[in-house]
């Protein structure tokens, strides 16, 4: 089964870095796009980030490029989204996700909210 766990989230003050990490576990990078999607109260998710690994293809939101990266750690299992240069609009619960079908890679972020696959979130509050 595939599964998906993130965490490292919490609170910090704009300017500040947070490193999210997710776990994964039940399919390989390899076959899947991943990608990152959040949540803030009242608004509706919006994904964030999304990575092909099998080529490398990366997408951002507009409003976190050359602020957040994510990347994997295959020996690990594991998903990051190292996000510097925080703002107050970034805080939200933050998810990962994964979907067998690698095409969707090419939709943008947009897509990620949707893919097949998401664990529960991590909460990330930037204060002003």
């Amino acid at each position: 089964d595939v599964q998906l766990q993130a965490s490292g989230g919490g609170l910090v003050q704009a300017g500040g870095s947070l490193r999210l990490s997710c776990a994964a576990s039940g399919f390989s990078f390899d076959d899947y796009v991943i990608g990152w999607f959040r949540q803030a109260p009242g608004k509706e998710r919006e994904g964030v980030a999304c990575f092909r690994s099998s080529d490398g293809t990366t997408y951002y939101k507009d409003a976190v490029k050359d602020r957040f990266t994510i990347s994997i750690n295959n020996a690990k299992n594991m998903v990051y989204l190292q996000m510097n240069s925080l703002k107050a609009e970034d805080t939200a619960v933050y998810y990962c996700a994964a979907d067998p079908n690698r095409s969707l890679v090419v939709a943008g972020p947009a897509m990620v909210s949707v893919y097949d696959y998401h664990g529960q979130g991590t909460q990330v509050t930037v204060s002003s």
